[in-house]
């Protein structure tokens, strides 16, 4: 039995079809945790088990993980809450669980940057780093995808891109980064679920094929979207001002803020790309596959 939280999501959506193939050959039954089953594909729903609720909450993680081995765990952060809470509050009903049923495996997302000298004041990503310990303090064999920013946060500035050529960020126009398709992660993940013959606590590193600069990333989308793209630059202390706008927590706000900071200062640079490490999907695929359409299709998409 594997639990998948966050199903309905990029990353979980993606790993769901993938654990789904018929050439998986599980041989094993999948059961997810949902808020609103209407958002699984029926396809998908006459396949798997559904339990319905947050992942957040204790009643639905104790039901979700009896008789289950293993476990793929995503939190979605809630930017009205603090960093702490949103992480390693969320995550801490679900660590009671495992417990009480001696869940085997479970497999998390996360963030780069752990070892790195700017971790420790990296905020949502500290946050992260947080849960993963507290996840392996139960005791399971946890795997963290130490995750990158991910090709999909773009879908967010679909409308600018598609009236103005405009994207931006709060990230140096010239730092070169690892950047990961999210189908690349699941697909880490899915490799994971089905061969749990690892033990113990590690990260896993999902780090895409190669480095790229916002710089880039604007002369590719130039390519692929076949008009002028340009990344303008935003300042911290403007993105603070419209993160409380938008009515976000001041923590979770000034822990977006410090993330941002913390990754102009080197917090993605602490792993090496190997075969290992390294992801297959290419930032020209991916646009050629999924921002070109989208911007194209005259509607905002978010990476959910």
């Amino acid at each position: 039995m594997i639990v998948i939280t966050a199903p309905t999501g990029n990353i979980g959506s993606h790993l769901l079809s993938l654990l789904l193939n018929p050439t998986s050959a599980l041989g094993e039954a999948l059961r997810v945790v949902v808020r609103d089953p209407a958002r699984l594909p029926d396809a998908v729903r006459d396949r798997v088990e559904v339990i319905v609720g947050s992942h957040g909450d204790a009643d639905v993680v104790d039901r979700a993980f009896e008789g289950a081995d293993a476990v793929f765990w995503l939190v979605p952060p809630d930017a009205s809450l603090t960093p702490e809470a949103a992480y390693c509050g969320f995550t801490r009903p679900a660590t009671k669980a495992l417990v009480a049923h001696d869940v085997g495996h479970v497999v998390g997302v996360s963030a780069l940057g752990r070892g790195t000298s700017v971790a420790h004041r990296a905020g949502l990503v500290t946050a992260s780093h947080a849960m993963d310990d507290l996840i392996a303090g139960t005791g399971v064999a946890y795997r963290a995808l130490a995750c990158p920013s991910f090709f999909e946060n773009l879908l967010e500035d679909v409308d600018t891109l598609r009236e103005t050529g405009v994207f931006t960020d709060a990230i140096d126009a010239g730092l070169k980064a690892p950047r990961a398709a999210v189908a690349d992660i699941a697909a880490v993940a899915a490799d994971l679920l089905r061969n749990r013959s690892w033990s113990g606590n590690d990260s896993v590193p999902v780090l895409g094929p190669e480095d790229l600069s916002p710089v880039d990333l604007a002369r590719i989308m130039t390519e692929q979207l076949g008009r002028p793209v340009r990344y303008v630059q935003q300042p911290l202390d403007e993105l603070y001002a419209d993160l409380l706008g938008y009515r976000l927590d001041e923590a979770f706000a000034r822990g977006v803020v410090d993330m941002k900071r913390a990754k102009n200062e080197g917090l993605d640079a602490g792993v090496a790309r190997t075969p290992a490490t390294g992801s297959p999907t290419g930032f020209p695929h991916w646009c050629a596959q999924t921002l070109a359409p989208a911007v194209r299709s005259g509607g905002t998409r978010h990476a959910g």
